[in-house]
């Protein structure tokens, strides 16, 4: 049994506080960074456009997750305290909120620069994957994102936190699976050759989020009320997304034959 007490600090540069956290993100961020540029050289398309789909991508990931976060997982707190929503340095960002907000600023990013939406979304999944991947492994440094307890032989202690018994960590569950996701979107990308635009976007959300519905039994729940049935809440908000998928490979798969 792993007992887990790594310090989420990495290091400090006088006042200024460097967290294991912040650094995967940047690497995710950096590396995700260099694929985008790969394909929209491999594209034909203006790598300097790429700074501005940064940028949208941006506000609209910290907008969506954050509006995500108080309004699916503690609305009766943020309802009645709307001026803390804005305080993003108090944590809690909701991966689905930020999914929509990242589609919002790809549309967005499209219609202004000139590009098809599903083809730059298809694209962006290789990364979205992979960053995905480096934001788990900041969350296991953290010890945040917790799972339940267990008697299980995976299980870890997160000392860190106060803990005494084993947890499942869930947060090397999903960093795993998006890993494995990012290496199918990878070889689905460069090997599927007759597909249309939107399946890689359909393929990601039919993965991502159908480990997020495996998974999230095995996590606390981060609701601040009950759904009243079996599904939590993270497990039905994953569905829609799963359906969406479905849509988008059958739509890609009519656009491929016609």
């Amino acid at each position: 049994m792993l007992v887990w007490d790594a310090d989420p600090i990495a290091f400090s540069i006088g006042p200024v506080v460097i967290r294991y956290y912040g650094l995967f993100f940047a690497l995710g961020f950096i590396i995700g960074y260099f694929i985008m540029q790969f394909l929209f050289r491999k594209a034909g398309y203006k790598t300097e456009d790429l700074d501005k789909l940064l940028t949208f991508l941006f506000i609209g990931t910290i907008v969506g997750a954050r509006l995500g976060h108080c309004l699916i997982y503690e609305p009766q707190f943020y309802l009645s305290h709307p001026l803390e929503i804005l305080k993003i340095w108090h944590g809690g960002l909701a991966s689905h909120g930020g999914t929509i907000g990242v589609l919002l600023a790809i549309y967005i990013f499209a219609k202004r620069c000139h590009y098809r939406f599903l083809v730059i979304a298809d694209m962006l999944c290789i990364p979205v994957a992979l960053v995905s991947t480096f934001i788990r492994l900041g969350n296991f440094m953290n010890s945040e994102i917790l799972g339940k307890y267990t008697d299980s032989p995976l299980g870890i202690v997160f000392a860190r936190i106060g803990d005494t018994m084993p947890r499942y960590p869930a947060q090397l569950f999903e960093a795993f699976a998006y890993f494995i996701i990012f290496i199918i979107l990878t070889l689905a990308y460069f090997y599927v050759k007759k597909r249309g635009p939107g399946f890689i976007l359909g393929l990601l959300f039919i993965l991502i989020f159908s480990a997020r519905f495996i998974i999230e039994p095995f996590k606390v729940e981060q609701a601040d009320y009950t759904t009243g049935i079996a599904l939590n809440v993270g497990q039905i908000l994953s569905i829609p997304f799963i359906i969406l998928g479905i849509i988008l490979i059958i739509y890609s798969r009519h656009k491929r034959l016609n």
